[in-house]
């Protein structure tokens, strides 16, 4: 009877401190990011290469690089901020880190590349 009683109250324990609660990440970085091309043969047909990031609230994401309607590029990417810099990794890629600052400009909200001081990414 006493071993019952001390699993029942292992059990107990455990499922309290399974069930802590997650933080919560609200970021202002989290949601669809995205750079269109257009070319100058067909700017008049709109687009013709988008990059598009997706944030998510786990400091992960999701990238795909379209040309015209079909994806040429997917892959995971996981994101973290120190101050007001963005770093967005793609491991498993031969791509290089982006490290971007969120702005304001007249496009709206973007992602500007430090290095290259160019928007990377515009919010939609």
């Amino acid at each position: 009877m006493k071993k019952f009683a001390l699993f029942m109250a292992m059990a107990v324990l455990l499922t309290i401190f399974a069930c802590s609660k997650i933080a919560e990440n609200n970021d202002p970085v989290i949601g669809i990011w995205s750079d269109e091309t257009i070319s100058a043969k067909t700017s008049t047909k709109g687009p013709t290469g988008r990059q598009e990031w997706i944030f998510n609230d786990a400091y992960l994401g999701r990238y795909h690089n379209y040309q015209g309607h079909e994806i040429k590029v997917q892959t995971d990417f996981k994101w973290k901020k120190t101050d007001d810099v963005y770093i967005i990794s793609y491991p498993g890629t031969d791509f290089k880190d982006d490290i971007v600052t969120m702005e304001e400009s007249e496009e709206g909200i973007v992602l500007l590349a430090i290095e290259e001081e160019e928007i990377l990414a515009v919010r939609e």
